[in-house]
């Protein structure tokens, strides 16, 4: 993306508010902002900006992914399956009880016509 057809002067935003939030809500591009010819601003489609917001999180979830499996906090799946079907069956049954026929193999809860 190509910031050099989106930097306006401060007095920009100023005169033509309407222009430039039509402009954010067709383009989807971020305008920058300066002031006294040095960028100070960038302003962005609220979508735009959410959008970038939830990428964020996702990639602040892998690093911490990447983080847990260099310092080797990782285990087989099957030994996490096995831990999620016993708080599972913990919670559905209620702490201490077995599990019954309701947790097969895996699959969760079995579901019941209403």
């Amino acid at each position: 993306m190509r910031y050099s057809s989106q930097v306006k002067p401060i007095s920009y935003p100023k005169a033509s508010a309407a222009e430039v939030l039509a402009r954010l809500s067709e383009q989807r591009e971020p305008m920058v902002i300066t002031q006294n010819g040095e960028a100070r601003a960038v302003l962005q489609h609220v979508v735009t900006h959410e959008e970038n917001q939830e990428t964020l999180v996702l990639l602040k979830v892998l690093a911490l992914g990447n983080q847990d499996v260099e310092a080797g906090r990782v285990k087989p799946v099957v030994d996490g399956r096995r831990d999620m079907q016993s708080v599972l069956a913990r919670r559905l049954l209620g702490a201490g009880a077995a599990p019954s026929r309701g947790i097969v193999r895996g699959r969760g809860p079995r579901r019941t016509a209403a």
